[in-house]
């Protein structure tokens, strides 16, 4: 049987390259695939394997010290929704564009959001009413498959997005209220929310274990709606079968959470298509369905 474990963990890292090279080294050894990103602040990955080798590779990665208290999250997925291993030094291990304002010491990232378990976030809810703001640490295209209702999406494509999205006065009627920041696994969050503060956001939480750890707690009866839209081969997973398609098909406008790519390969960008309109050419806007169609005739 197989799984996939996510995890992350910020703490201080002298050498980062040494610690490449003994998590590829553990990786190879144990026949996983994925992706684990590293840099001075901690590291970040995704892999896949058989459940017996995920479990050894957790007790040795547990071993080395600022690893040692490291939450590793179990998904349903198995090896082969990577096509490979990746193991890889980065100045950040989210590329946020701000490695010189991130500050981590053996607890973490400093400055950081309060910390809510999923109880907690309902509990906040529950005491603060329509107070309380949810804004999705992830990109746009990841939140037209699920979010959190109501919640706030920030209009970015990748993390760099973030910055200037806050630097500005365009969340300025918020800041005082209490913000909820979510992603799928907590760690884009981590520094989301310290970023939010420094910005003047005064009253900043953090879902503990991200989107992941809340469709664990309550699938699709709470706060979330959607499927939760993930890096790898499944490319989204649903808490349970009463989950809802909340995307509109590029084509027919019908509810989907499928994502393909455009078939134009100058553009290839990114684009939600239902099932019956994949059989067909799949184009994001009308210029592309243009210039497929010059293709075709040269």
């Amino acid at each position: 049987m197989q799984k996939i474990l996510l995890y992350y963990k910020f703490t201080p890292l002298s050498d980062p390259e040494a610690i490449r090279l003994w998590q590829k080294t553990l990786c190879e050894r144990y026949n996983l695939r994925g992706r684990i990103l590293i840099s001075k602040h901690g590291l970040n990955g995704t892999v896949g394997g058989d459940i017996e080798d995920l479990k050894a590779y957790v007790k040795e990665t547990k071993s080395y010290g600022p690893f040692k208290k490291t939450a590793f999250k179990w998904s349903d997925g198995a090896r082969d929704n990577f096509p490979k291993l990746s193991v890889k030094v980065r100045d950040e291990v989210v590329t946020f564009g701000v490695p010189d304002e991130l500050e981590v010491d053996e607890n973490g990232v400093i400055g950081g959001g309060k910390h809510l378990k999923p109880a907690e976030v309902h509990k906040l809810v529950e005491e603060r009413g329509d107070d309380v703001i949810f804004f999705d640490g992830r990109n746009a295209y990841e939140a037209a498959v699920g979010k959190f209702k109501g919640a706030i999406v920030p209009e970015t494509r990748t993390t760099r997005d973030f910055l200037k999205e806050l630097e500005g006065d365009k969340y300025a009627d918020i800041k005082q209220k209490p913000v909820v920041t979510y992603c799928t696994g907590g760690i884009r969050c981590e520094v989301l929310s310290a970023l939010m503060k420094n910005r003047g956001f005064t009253d900043v939480y953090q879902m503990d274990g991200g989107i992941v750890k809340y469709g664990e707690a309550y699938g699709d009866k709470g706060l979330w709606e959607g499927s939760l839209y993930v890096f790898d081969g499944r490319m989204n997973i649903a808490f349970s079968d009463e989950a809802k398609d909340i995307g509109g098909c590029v084509h027919c406008g019908s509810p989907t959470s499928q994502y393909d790519n455009c078939s134009v390969k100058t553009c290839n960008k990114f684009i939600l298509v239902c099932q019956n309109c994949q059989k067909a050419d799949i184009v994001c806007s009308t210029v592309c369905r243009k210039a497929l169609a010059t293709m075709v005739t040269e």
